[in-house]
């Protein structure tokens, strides 16, 4: 039977055992409620594995949800050093994978199982009369190729969206010959001094992108290079400058994210790397068999580029699958591609991740009671997204789903004072030195937030450089970045968030 709001949750769908996930969980156990945990990898953090030599922006001290570290330290586990920045494998490691292991939570997890659909039981989307009173059908697959039907009361979809890279082509769409270009492709977080080193020593990178992602990238071919003799760089970016992306230097409240900026800034001027600006791609034509390189064809401005690369490092962030909640109502904001209450106060057109202001279960909502997105995926296209408000966002919904209104709407997050995140306009000084303007309140959104000193990326957000933060030295930075939006400078929160 579905539960509505006089009738708390029972049983719970998690989709996705990322840091969000398995922190819904936690929650979720707390108040009483069954998760069952859906994980498409074969453990916990299974797409943060595969950046887990990226190190974060953020120390041990902002990268543990609260109610996770109850249950932790309630079975004897102690944190790490607060004040060390964890690599992504560390995070797995020394958190997520002892925090699966728990005797509340290991049997409610279920690996290898990929969710392919959310409906609401015996109706699809169409049907009105009735539909509140009904439970979620989640239909999964195995690795097998069998399929089973789990059905609960509630659904909270955190599964990222790691997976599904934005195109490189203009316009939002993949350009002429990309798809079989895919040979050429390299994720947007490659371990190029470790396990991948022989794919780009000696050979000729293009970085397609301007987050922290393409940053840290960019650092470590520029690292290879003085190691790997005719290692060549360029770097492609949409926009005419990568003033934002620099950053605010020794202003950053993340001092490894400022590093990042200061170092990149300084290759650019040394000539270490080929700059083009204003880049839009048209098309990849890839070389004859055998020759081992593709020519990307393109445009800077009014002037044809063409580009023959042996790899191309796409970086220009990722998208939400919707496909598998097609029988389920949501409301989305048709441009940014989250909850309509919360785009407003995420749109990377106007913000970055500190102006976002803290949002619970009532923005995350949707027409379908018991639904919700949360994490990573509930910011759609936007790169805004931290950690720890990822973390507060599964708190509230638990809460709600338990029928603790007063909890669910007490929504706090603190962010800690920068200027490297800001919602107005960058400008790159005569002096090479970079002004963010002042926010005004019509800059806040309906949800506020914003005051007259800016705050930032709380740090409590996974600076991973992907979706989401780090750095170059030692620390790189995921970010999920829709295109190029204006404003954004933070660690978003790379899968499975």
């Amino acid at each position: 039977m579905s539960r509505n709001k006089q009738h708390p949750a029972e049983t719970v769908a998690v989709i996705g055992a990322g840091p969000v996930g398995l922190a819904a969980a936690a929650h979720l156990v707390e108040r009483g409620i069954t998760p069952i945990v859906l994980e498409t990898g074969d453990g916990p953090g299974a797409a943060i594995r595969q950046w887990g030599h990226v190190r974060l922006f953020s120390p041990w001290q902002f990268d543990i949800d609260a109610a996770a570290r109850r249950l932790l330290e309630a079975n004897g586990w102690t944190a790490p050093n607060p004040a060390h920045l964890p690599t992504g494998a560390e995070l797995v490691d020394d958190y997520l994978a002892p925090l699966a292991a728990l005797p509340v939570l290991e049997p409610h997890i279920r690996y290898n199982t990929a969710v392919v659909a959310v409906s609401r039981y015996g109706v699809d989307v169409t049907r009105t009369v009735g539909r509140d009173r009904r439970p979620y059908l989640v239909r999964t697959r195995d690795q097998a190729g069998g399929y089973t039907d789990v059905i609960v009361d509630a659904v909270i979809d955190v599964s990222g969206t790691w997976g599904r890279a934005n195109p490189l082509g203009a316009h939002g769409l993949a350009a002429p010959g990309e798809v079989d270009a895919a040979g050429f492709m390299a994720g947007a977080l490659p371990d190029v001094l470790g396990a991948e080193r022989e794919r780009f020593a000696g050979k000729h990178t293009l970085v397609v992108g301007m987050g922290h992602s393409a940053a840290n990238t960019l650092l470590n071919l520029a690292d290879l290079a003085e190691q790997a003799d005719d290692t060549r760089i360029t770097w492609a970016i949409r926009g005419g400058s990568a003033a934002r992306l620099y950053g605010g230097g020794d202003a950053d409240a993340l001092p490894a994210r400022g590093k990042l900026g200061t170092r990149l800034k300084q290759l650019v001027a040394d000539g270490k790397l080929t700059m083009v600006n204003k880049f839009v791609i048209d098309e990849f034509v890839p070389a004859p068999a055998g020759a081992g390189s593709v020519t990307v064809v393109g445009r800077s401005g009014d002037e044809a580029v063409k580009l023959d690369v042996d790899v191309v490092v796409a970086a220009t962030g990722f998208r939400p699958d919707l496909e598998m909640l097609r029988e389920v109502r949501l409301d989305l904001d048709p441009g940014v591609e989250a909850p309509a209450k919360l785009a407003p106060l995420i749109d990377p057109n106007f913000h970055s991740c500190g102006t976002v202001p803290p949002h619970g279960e009532k923005d995350l909502a949707h027409p379908d009671e018991g639904f919700y997105l949360a994490g990573m995926k509930s910011y759609g296209r936007a790169p805004t997204f931290l950690l720890a408000t990822g973390y507060e966002q599964v708190r509230s919904i638990a809460a709600a789903l338990a029928g603790d209104r007063e909890a669910a709407d007490a929504v706090q997050l603190e962010l800690p004072e920068t200027g490297v995140c800001s919602s107005s306009p960058t400008t790159e000084n005569a002096d090479g030195s970079v002004t963010f303007a002042e926010p005004t309140a019509s800059d806040c959104g309906s949800g506020g937030g914003c005051g007259t000193t800016q705050p930032v990326d709380t740090g409590k957000g996974l600076a991973t450089g992907v979706l989401h933060g780090y750095s170059g030295e030692p620390v790189e930075l995921p970010v999920l970045q829709a295109a190029e939006p204006a404003g954004g400078c933070c660690g978003n929160q790379p899968a499975n968030a």
